[in-house]
C-alpha cells in the first residue's frame, strides 16, 4: 500500500499479512480521491473512516492536510498498525477499536466525511444501517458526505440520501448526501 499524494506522497506502507483486510486499490483510491479533490479543501476536513483496516483511507486524508481523523475498526491489530503509523508520521488520527455499529450508536461527533469500507460480502441489510445511522444521528457535518465502499455486485441506490456511484475495477463507491 503507498499514499499517493500530499506530504508523504509516494511512502509506502507494509501492513503485518496476519490483518483481516482487503485495502482499497491504489487505483480505486486514486480515483476516488480526484473525486473529492473537485469538491473539499482537504486542509479544513474532518474525516471519520470506518471500518478502517489497515488505516489506508485515514493515511491519505492525513497526507492530503485533513484536520482530525478518526479510524475505526474492531480489530485490535489494524488499531496498533494505526496507531504505530499514525504515530511514524505525525498524523491526526485516533485509532478507536470498537464495533462499527456500537461506535456510530454512541458517538455525537460530526465528520465532514464519513467514509466506511465494510467486508464485502456484507448482505444488503448491514450496509444500509451504516447509512441509516450516519444520518438518523445527524453525524454529517453540513454538505458533508458518506462513502461506501462495496462490491460491484451491491446496489444501494434505493437506500435513502444516495446521491450518485462510480465504480473502478471490482471496487464501487456510493455517495451519499443530505438534501439539499
Amino acid at each position: 500500500m503507498r499514499i499517493i499524494s500530499g506530504k508523504h506522497k509516494g511512502k509506502r506502507l507494509i501492513a503485518p499479512k496476519k490483518l483481516p483486510v482487503r485495502p482499497t486499490t491504489d487505483f480505486a483510491k486514486e480515483a476516488l480521491f480526484n473525486i473529492l479533490n473537485n469538491h473539499y479543501y482537504f486542509d479544513e476536513l474532518t474525516v471519520l473512516d470506518l471500518f478502517a483496516g489497515t488505516g489506508n483511507i485515514s493515511y491519505e486524508f492525513a497526507s492530503r492536510g485533513a484536520i482530525h481523523i478518526t479510524s475505526v475498526d474492531g480489530n485490535s491489530g489494524c488499531i496498533q498498525f494505526i496507531s504505530k503509523t499514525a504515530r511514524e508520521l505525525d498524523f491526526p488520527i485516533r485509532p478507536i477499536k470498537s464495533d462499527v455499529y456500537r461506535f456510530l450508536e454512541k458517538t455525537s461527533e460530526k465528520a465532514d466525511i464519513i467514509f466506511a469500507d465494510p467486508p464485502y460480502n456484507f448482505p444488503t441489510e448491514e450496509f444500509a444501517r451504516i447509512s441509516e445511522l450516519v444520518f438518523s444521528k445527524n453525524l454529517l457535518s453540513e454538505d458533508g458526505m458518506l462513502i461506501i465502499e462495496h462490491s460491484k455486485h451491491t446496489d444501494l441506490s434505493q437506500l435513502p440520501n444516495f446521491s450518485y456511484l462510480k465504480s473502478y475495477g471490482g471496487s464501487t463507491f456510493s455517495f451519499f448526501e443530505l438534501p439539499a
